[in-house]
Order: C-alpha cells, then sequence, then structure tokens
C-alpha cells in the first residue's frame, strides 16, 4: 500500500491510492493494455481469442436495454449482460459502492460527472486512460471528456453532455410582449414584466433542490468550485462569480420576481402545468422529459440560449450528462472498451437509446447530432431544430471546470441551505458557504491535500 504522503498528490488521490496495487495487479491504467482495444487496433481480445466475451452492465439511463440488445445482435464475440439499478439518487450509487467494496462491481457502470471524481478516488473507476485510443477522444467533444479527465489520466467516457439552456412558453411571452432575453439582466426585466401584469405567474423557479443549477448558474458566470492546482483540492465555491450569480437570484426571489420552491415536487409540476412558470432553465436533456410529462403543452414551448452576463463573452455550463466506467473489478477492460466505445459513437447505439422514447440529450460526440436530429420528433417545439441549439451551446461551455471529491454531500448541504434560504433563515450565498465548509472535513477525512479560500 502506498503510504499517506504520496496520497496527497492530485493524480495519486484521482487514481484511488488505496486500490493502486490492486489496479495494476490487474492490468487498470496501466502496461500496454492498447494493443487489444478497438480505439487503437480496430481489434478486440475477444475476436483475436475466438472466444466469446461476457461483460456485465449496469446503469439506471432508460433505452439501455434496446441499447445492449442492439449490440448484442450485432457482435459475436462480446455479449453483454444488462441490469438496470435505480438512478444514482434513488440508491444506484450505493449499490455500485457496495458491490466495489464486496470485489464483484459489474464491468461497466454509468456514472453522472460530479460523481466521478468520488468514484475514483474510492478506487471504483478504474483508469483507463490506455484504453481510450487517439480516435475515440477525437470524436468526443472535448470539454465533456475534460470533465472526466484529472491530471491527464480519464477514468470515464462520456455519453451525453447537456448545455444549459431556457425553455418557455411562447404563448405567454407572447401576451406579456416579451422576446427571449439575450442577458441576464433582460430576464430580470422580463420577471419584473411578468410580476407586473401576470397574476400569480413568475417568469421562472429557482430551485430549493437545485445545487446542480446553481453549479451550472455559477460555471457559466466563470466560477470555478474545485481546482487542482498546487497538487491539492482548492476549494472556492464562494467565488467572486458565484457571489455575482447568488445575489442576482437573491433579489429576483426577495423581490418575489420568480418562485422559490423545489423543483422535483408537486409544488412545482403544478406549477409547470398550470402555465405559473414562463420559462425553465435546465440541460438539453429536459426537453425530451418536458414532451413526455406534459403532451397536452405540445406547441407551447421552444428553446433559446441561455441569458449571457456578457454577450462579448459567452459561456454556458452544463446541466445532466452521464458517463461509463469500466471499474476495477473488470476481467475484460479492453471489452468492456469496446461496448462503451460503440455505446458513445455509434449512429445505431444512439438510434436504439431514442427508440425508446429516451431523451433529447444531447450526445457527447458531435458526429452523432445528425442522428438525434433526425431520431427527434420536432412538433411539440412546432418544428424548432433543437440539436442545431443544442449544437451551438454546446460550444460555449467553459472548460476547467472540475466536480469535487464528494458532490453527493456537498449537494446536500447545499440544498439545505438553500431550503432554510427560502423560508428567510440565510441567503443562497449562506448555502454557498455553508457546502463548502461542510465540505472541507470530508476531504481531509480522505487524507486529501486540501486548501480553501473563503470570502
Amino acid at each position: 500500500m502506498p503510504g499517506r504522503q504520496s496520497r496527497r498528490s492530485v493524480l495519486a488521490t484521482i487514481a484511488a491510492l488505496p486500490l493502486t496495487g490492486a489496479l495494476s495487479a490487474c492490468g487498470g491504467g496501466g502496461g500496454d493494455t492498447r494493443s487489444g482495444s478497438t480505439s487503437s487496433t480496430g481489434t478486440s481480445v475477444s475476436s483475436r481469442t475466438g472466444r466469446k466475451t461476457r461483460i456485465t452492465f449496469w446503469s439506471a439511463l432508460r433505452g439501455s436495454q434496446e441499447v445492449v440488445d442492439a449490440f448484442n445482435r450485432g457482435h459475436d464475440t462480446i455479449e453483454v449482460d444488462f441490469q438496470q439499478i435505480p438512478s444514482g439518487g434513488q440508491g444506484g450509487y450505493a449499490k455500485l459502492s457496495n458491490a466495489a467494496r464486496a470485489g464483484n462491481a459489474p464491468d461497466i457502470a454509468t456514472i453522472e460527472y460530479p460523481q466521478v471524481p468520488g468514484f475514483a478516488i474510492d478506487g471504483v473507476c478504474r483508469d483507463i486512460t490506455d484504453l481510450v485510443g487517439d480516435g475515440l477522444r477525437a470524436k468526443l467533444l472535448p470539454q465533456a471528456l475534460g470533465l472526466t479527465t484529472f491530471e491527464k489520466r480519464v477514468f470515464s467516457v462520456p455519453l451525453d453532455i447537456e448545455p444549459m439552456v431556457m425553455h418557455y412558453r411562447t404563448d405567454l411571452f407572447e401576451r406579456y410582449g416579451l422576446t427571449a432575453p439575450r442577458t441576464w439582466e433582460e430576464f430580470e426585466e422580463a420577471a419584473r414584466t411578468v410580476r407586473r401584469k401576470g397574476g400569480e405567474r413568475r417568469m421562472a423557479l429557482f430551485p430549493t433542490d437545485g445545487d446542480t443549477q446553481l453549479a451550472a448558474f455559477a460555471w457559466q458566470a466563470g466560477a470555478r468550485w474545485f481546482d487542482t492546482s498546487g497538487g491539492a483540492w482548492n476549494l472556492s465555491l464562494a467565488d467572486a462569480p458565484t457571489r455575482r450569480v447568488a445575489a442576482f437570484w437573491q433579489r429576483l426571489t426577495d423581490q418575489d420576481l420568480v418562485f422559490m420552491n423545489a423543483v422535483e415536487s408537486r409544488q412545482s409540476d403544478v406549477q409547470i402545468a398550470e402555465g405559473l412558470v414562463l420559462s425553465r432553465l435546465s440541460g438539453a436533456w429536459d426537453a425530451g422529459a418536458q414532451m413526455k410529462a406534459r403532451p397536452a403543452q405540445k406547441g407551447k414551448w421552444t428553446l433559446a440560449p441561455i441569458p449571457q452576463w456578457d454577450p462579448a463573452d459567452p459561456g454556458v455550463g452544463t446541466h445532466g450528462g452521464s458517463t461509463f466506467a469500466v471499474t476495477k473489478d473488470s476481467p475484460h477492460p479492453e471489452a468492456a472498451m469496446e461496448f462503451i466505445e460503440w455505446q458513445v459513437s455509434h449512429p445505431d447505439a444512439l438510434r436504439a437509446r431514442l427508440s425508446s422514447g429516451a431523451s433529447s440529450q444531447y450526445p457527447a460526440a458531435p458526429g452523432l447530432v445528425a442522428t438525434g436530429r433526425k431520431a427527434f420528433d420536432r412538433a411539440y417545439y412546432g418544428g424548432q431544430d433543437i440539436y442545431s441549439l443544442f449544437e451551438r451551446e454546446a460550444q460555449k461551455i467553459r472548460p476547467d471546470w472540475v466536480w469535487g471529491p464528494r458532490m453527493t454531500a456537498t449537494g446536500k448541504i447545499m440544498k439545505d441551505g438553500l431550503a432554510r434560504a427560502s423560508g428567510g433563515q440565510g441567503s443562497i450565498i449562506d448555502a454557498v458557504r455553508a457546502a463548502q465548509e461542510g465540505t472541507m472535513p470530508d476531504l481531509k477525512a480522505l487524507g486529501l491535500s486540501t486548501t480553501q479560500h473563503s470570502t
């Protein structure tokens, strides 16, 4: 086992030091593994040996069974056994962690972006740097791959990347003489108009359970909540861009220009269903979710770019998105990577996923945009080509964002603080500061070298 001192380097930390020896013994992240991967040679280990390789895949993503079925029909050397598991927040991550501790994790697991660093540190994600060939790298949006790469080591492969966009009710915008706001200043002006003319209606909802939405807003403004410079995990959740974002939404909530309640709630469902919310700020995936949840509102919604702080320096953060990790327990990492690469970059994989009515998710491989565009039914959004909008917005995603090692815990503290703020106990920025302070003990308990900038 490596010593505590080596654990303090960022790379060693990300590489999950407690299991480094085990990973090396299994071939994870070391040795000449590229020779058997499709991304480097086009020939899988199973085809060289002539034996069918069976790999296991766990995911909560809709459409995964259809993807697995399509892969298995088209491949005779690898067979994927799929298990549908609950979403991460509903127990899926706990199941994965428990399986890894018991030494029987699946070959491949679906992990959302904010949880990748934590699973890497815990040794669940295998270091797959040597299995990700230049061909696959070239297919992926750089900002997406950057979110799964730490100190030049890759720990999972992106499936989708979800730029935050604005969804809005065209009929209600027309009623109140509004146009899609290009800046946050215009957004606030529109919110004042709705407050003045719209009775119970409001421009938007600021979600009290929206730690990931707040992260996307801050990311767009140029925040960097975490970074790994100087060989340490550096925390600065309440940095200047985040304070600007928090002050903006605090003003809107204080002046009753927007709702402030949980988005995952019956209250929010009613607000949207009854036309009380004129706009929704969320990831590209939510366009498909809206179609499924509220078919009766067909033709009433359209999508637009998220408002900007400075149109001369446009930026976007992401909200949502999933990745595929090869676990440290996988005895077949090359075969696992063959399936992952097919799943994230082959048109047949996307068509299979969309055949389930899955979503409007924006692929991390831009080469699949045409497939998604063709498969998506535009009627709900009045014929709008939403994939072209997503394509433009994805290019604006600011690079260099890093998720923290314990985002589930960080997010819970932030949610608790936002809920208190909605009742007048504290503020949005107080919730952010509490999340930073609450994160520090977790990082120290992991033996990580940490710094924090308090403001």
